[in-house]
C-alpha cells in the first residue's frame, strides 16, 4: 500500500494543529491544487509515478530546499508512487514530469493563494484604514543556456566587455509592505523595463489601499486610475526633478495642494486623464540628505497628517528587504535558478513565490502569538522551522509531531528581532571587483 500524498496527510491528520507543518500544508487547500490542474488542463490522466499534484509539491520543495538535488527532494519528501525499478523515479522521469506540468498551474496556484493571504495580511496591518503596498522591481539570474539567453536576454556589461555572464529575468512585484507577502508578480525578459511590467500590477491594488512606489514609476496612465477608480485607493511617490506643478492651496509648512497639467499628447494616451490633475505635495528633509518632495493622492490633511506620510514613505524599503530574504536566504545567494528553459524558469519562479508567501504566512501567525509586528520575526528562523517540519513530517509518525512542533515554535519565539533602528545606508561599493577576466559568451 502506498504512502498517502502530502496533501492527503494534512487532511487526514487534524491532530497536527499545533505547528508549522500542517499550517504550511493546510494553508494550501487541496481543492486549490485540483482546481489549478483542472483550470489549466494539466491533470494526470493515466497512472504515473509522479502525478501532477505531486509535481506541484516538488516545485515548492525545490524552492524551500535550494541546496538539494531535485531527485533527492522527490525521495526525501516521499513524493513518488511505488514502482518496479526502485523507490524513486529516474532523474529523467522527474524532468519529464516537470515538463508535463508546465508553469500555468503554478501561476494559477500562486495567484489564488496570494489573493487570499497577502490582502488579508495587509488589511490586518493597515495604516489609517488603508492596506499598505509597494511596487518595485529586481532581477535574478538563470542558467546560461541558449534557450534562456535568447528568451530573457542579458545586461550590457559596458566598456566593450559584451553582455553579462548570465541571462537575467526582470521581476516586478506588488508586495504588502507590513507583512512582506507578495500580492501579485509579473516577470519576463530583462530587455523589457520595470514600468512596462508594473502596468500589469496596478489593477491588482484593492479598495481601501495605498501603494507606495519609487519616482521611476511615475506614470499618468497608472497612477491616475488608482486615484479615480475603485473605493479609497491611493498612491504615494517621490517626485522626479523634472516634474512641474502649480500650487493651489497651502495646507501647512511644506504641505501644499497642487495641480499638474499634463500635455495634450499625454491625455490622448490616457483616456479620462483631465486637463488639471489635483494632488498633494509634501516637502521634507532628512538629516544628511537632500530635500525631497512627495506627491500623493492623500489630499485630506486631517485624515492623513504630513509627518505620518513622510514616515510611511520610507516603509517602501520593506520591499527591498523582501527581495533580500528571497535571494539571500531562500536562494542562498546562488541567484541562478535551476531550469535551463524559459518554461521551467517560469515554473520555478511561481513556486518560489508560493513558498515565500508560505513562510511569510507562518511568520504572521508567530507574530500574532508574540504580539509583535511581522517584521519583528526572524525570516531565517521561520524558514528553518518550515524546512525542518516538512522533512520531519515526511519520515516520522504523526503521534510524535505535535511535541516536536511545540519545541520548535517555542525556539522561534525566542528569535523575535529587536525594534528597528534608524540607520543610513549610502550607496557605495563594498567589495572590490575581481582582477580576473570574466567568462562571457563569445559574440558571433
Amino acid at each position: 500500500m502506498s504512502r498517502p500524498k502530502l496533501a492527503e496527510r494534512v487532511v487526514a491528520a487534524p491532530s497536527l494543529d499545533e505547528g508549522a507543518f500542517d499550517r504550511l500544508q493546510g494553508s494550501i487547500d487541496p481543492d486549490w491544487v485540483d482546481e489549478a490542474l483542472e483550470a489549466t488542463g494539466t491533470g494526470t490522466l493515466r497512472k504515473r509515478r509522479l502525478p501532477a499534484e505531486q509535481v506541484i509539491w516538488l516545485v515548492l520543495g525545490m524552492a524551500l530546499y535550494r541546496n538539494r538535488r531535485i531527485d533527492e527532494i522527490v525521495a526525501s519528501l516521499d513524493l513518488a508512487l511505488p514502482g518496479r525499478r526502485g523507490p524513486t523515479p529516474a532523474p529523467s522521469a522527474v524532468a519529464q514530469a516537470r515538463d508535463r506540468l508546465g508553469d500555468e498551474p503554478m501561476r494559477w496556484l500562486f495567484e489564488r493563494t496570494a489573493e487570499k493571504w497577502a490582502h488579508e495580511g495587509a488589511r490586518a496591518h493597515a495604516w489609517r484604514g488603508l492596506a499598505v503596498y509597494g511596487v518595485d522591481g529586481t532581477t535574478t539570474r538563470v542558467p546560461d543556456s541558449p534557450e534562456n539567453r535568447e528568451h530573457f536576454g542579458s545586461q550590457d556589461a559596458g566598456m566593450g566587455r559584451g553582455t553579462s555572464g548570465y541571462p537575467l529575468v526582470r521581476v516586478v512585484t506588488l508586495m504588502a509592505l507590513r507583512t512582506h507577502q507578495l500580492a501579485a508578480v509579473r516577470f519576463g525578459p530583462y530587455t523589457i523595463g520595470e514600468v512596462t511590467y508594473a502596468k500589469g500590477l496596478w489593477s491588482q491594488v484593492p479598495d481601501k489601499a495605498l501603494v507606495i512606489v519609487d519616482r521611476n514609476f511615475f506614470d499618468y496612465s497608472a497612477l491616475y486610475p488608482i486615484d479615480e477608480h475603485g473605493v479609497d485607493r491611493h498612491w504615494l511617490i517621490r517626485a522626479r526633478a523634472n516634474l512641474r506643478w502649480r500650487t493651489v492651496e497651502k495646507l501647512g509648512p511644506g504641505d501644499e495642494l497642487v495641480v499638474m497639467e499634463p500635455a495634450r499628447s499625454t491625455r490622448e494616451k490616457t483616456p479620462g486623464l483631465p486637463r488639471r490633475w489635483e494632488m498633494r505635495a509634501i516637502r521634507y528633509e532628512r538629516p544628511g540628505f537632500r530635500p525631497q518632495t512627495l506627491l500623493t493622492s492623500l489630499r485630506d490633511p486631517k485624515r492623513f497628517p504630513a509627518k505620518e506620510i513622510v514616515a510611511l514613505y520610507h516603509e517602501r524599503w520593506e520591499i527591498e528587504l523582501g527581495y533580500d530574504e528571497v535571494k539571500t536566504e531562500m536562494l542562498e545567494r546562488q541567484e541562478a535558478l535551476r531550469s535551463r528553459k524559459p518554461r521551467g524558469v517560469a515554473q520555478e519562479l511561481w513556486g518560489l513565490g508560493i513558498a515565500y508567501n508560505l513562510v511569510r504566512l507562518e511568520i504572521l501567525r508567530i507574530a500574532e502569538e508574540a504580539h509583535v509586528p511581522p517584521t519583528r520575526i526572524s525570516f531565517i528562523m521561520a524558514l528553518r522551522l518550515i524546512r525542518d517540519e516538512w522533512a520531519w513530517a515526511a519520515v516520522t509518525s504523526p503521534g510524535a509531531i505535535p511535541r516536536h512542533l511545540r519545541e520548535l515554535r517555542a525556539a522561534v519565539a525566542r528569535f523575535v528581532l529587536p525594534p528597528r533602528r534608524e540607520r543610513s545606508y549610502p550607496r557605495a561599493v563594498k567589495l572590490k571587483m575581481s582582477n580576473y577576466a570574466r567568462s562571457r559568451p563569445v559574440a558571433k
